[in-house]
């Protein structure tokens, strides 16, 4: 029988009633894993309410309380990590050593913020008038809502759930509809904790539905999201009518610059491992790469062979396997086009190229095209799966001018053994993160942040921590 779960409102989960269900497939053999509902617009009012009424509570809690909690919500994964990660790969297509990974890596997440309760400082400024003291202080917003992309479902949780309970939020979380289990799963493990009621509420649903619907709500004081630009779009024209504000983390199209002299195996390898970590499905991974002429040949060889290496399939049923399935019919068929428009544009498929010879899901051969230019398609847009494009560029400028002439601003990185060409790059390259001889892959106490079309503010560390803050300044008169 399938499993149908249901909505999570101030402490308690709430009957579906006739509300529509949504299926949720395995993407590597098209199996139905279960149901989850598409909140009613009541629901999520409700939902917001119910974090509403939590909130004053919760953040009159000393904030090393409001860490204990998080700590034992950490706990909880913890104990459940195995079955955890397999509903992730089971519902998202990631490898399974990469679940636990991502399980592992919201419990830390969530610990790593719990730290912070007794570090969250204001500032004491002096003032122009005699017998006075300004205080800075630092604020809850209120009630903050997270959106979920599909790629790290469960991971995304704890980035927009940990830093707004922290520092005395409320939230409701929206999950993929795509891959909402895991979400449905953990609010079972929260609800199996003493966290006071309507400080974590789960609805689930499509975004254009419930997603707009907690968007234009005029009690939520910030929107968390993560995934496309076009959706970031959306959501920012919807918050505006409400002055609501936005953190929005969206696409990428990151360069990896490789020079000549660098370590042409470890390039190879950490830009072969950064395009087929989940399928190529992550938005801050490497998505385009400019070769120095001087190494393009053997980089090309190396990066191929490591490329063709890679085993794909259900990663479930082998777990030994480097890449799943792409998340849907439509990812995998994008990728298609986006690969068949570049041959025609004059780019050459050295290795891949087409649709994986499988019987069951949705698999597209590692692949890698040479013969690129800056102007092609598969330069400029997100491609989102398995696919390395190449361009042969004469020096680092001109690697630097081409990367610099993007929509997007996540992530870069580049390849060299020469200080001096490293620092010249991360002082001119214009993305929020910049790796130096390494995969890229961002540290919880750094700060993800994007700019241009990958997104305003941003996550993790001290500064995105206060991303869920405002300021009240106190201007005292004592003398």
């Amino acid at each position: 029988m399938t499993k149908i779960y249901q909505n999570y409102i101030d402490g308690r989960f709430v009957e579906n009633g006739s509300q529509e269900l949504i299926e949720v497939r395995n993407p590597a053999t098209d199996e139905l894993l279960a149901c989850v509902p598409e909140a009613s617009p009541d629901q999520v009012d409700d939902a917001v309410a119910a974090a509403r009424h939590a909130q004053p509570a919760w953040e009159k809690l000393p904030a090393i309380e409001r860490a204990k909690h998080l700590r034992a919500i950490a706990a909880k994964l913890r104990s459940e990590k195995e079955c955890l990660a397999e509903t992730i790969t089971r519902e998202q297509g990631k490898v399974l050593g990469l679940a636990r990974v991502e399980v592992d890596f919201t419990a830390d997440y969530i610990d790593y913020m719990a730290e912070w309760a007794r570090r969250i400082e204001g500032e004491i400024i002096p003032s122009d008038r005699p017998g006075e003291s300004i205080f800075l202080m630092r604020r809850p917003i209120g009630v903050t809502v997270g959106i979920l992309p599909w790629n790290f479902p469960f991971f995304l949780i704890a980035r927009k759930m940990a830093p707004a309970l922290l520092t005395g939020n409320t939230i409701v979380i929206k999950p993929s509809e795509e891959t909402p289990i895991n979400a449905f799963e953990f609010a079972r493990l929260v609800n199996e904790t003493d966290l006071p009621a309507g400080v974590f509420n789960l609805v689930g649903g499509r975004g254009a539905s419930v997603g707009a619907k907690l968007t234009d709500n005029p009690q939520v004081g910030l929107v968390s999201f993560t995934g496309s630009v076009e959706t970031g779009k959306r959501i920012m024209t919807a918050a505006s009518r409400n002055l609501t504000r936005v953190n929005l983390e969206l696409g990428g199209k990151a360069p990896a610059i490789v020079l000549g002299g660098a370590d042409i195996d470890l390039a190879a390898k950490a830009i072969c491992d950064s395009r087929v970590i989940n399928t190529g499905q992550v938005c801050n991974c490497a998505e385009r790469v400019y070769v120095e002429r001087a190494v393009a040949n053997e980089f090309i060889d190396k990066v191929t062979s490591r490329m063709a290496a890679v085993r794909y399939g259900d990663p479930i049923a082998d777990t030994s396997i480097d890449m799943g399935p792409l998340v849907n019919r439509q990812g995998l068929e994008k990728v298609a086009a986006m690969v068949q428009r570049a041959r025609e544009e004059g780019a050459e498929t050295i290795l891949g190229g087409n649709v994986a010879p499988t019987e069951q899901g949705y698999h597209y051969l590692p692949t890698v095209i040479v013969n690129c230019r800056h102007d092609m398609e598969i330069m400029r847009n997100e491609i989102f799966g398995p696919v390395l494009p190449i361009q042969v560029v004469d020096n680092l400028e001109e690697a630097i001018a081409f990367a610099n002439d993007s929509d997007y601003g996540l992530t870069s990185s580049i390849f060299t053994r020469d200080l001096n060409k490293a620092m010249q790059a991360c002082n001119s390259l214009r993305f929020g993160e910049t790796y130096v001889n390494r995969e890229h892959f961002e540290a919880m106490q750094g700060f993800h942040a994007g700019r241009r079309h990958s997104g305003i503010g941003g996550a993790d560390g001290k500064h995105g921590l206060l991303e869920y803050t405002e300021t009240q300044v106190v201007y005292m008169q004592h003398g």
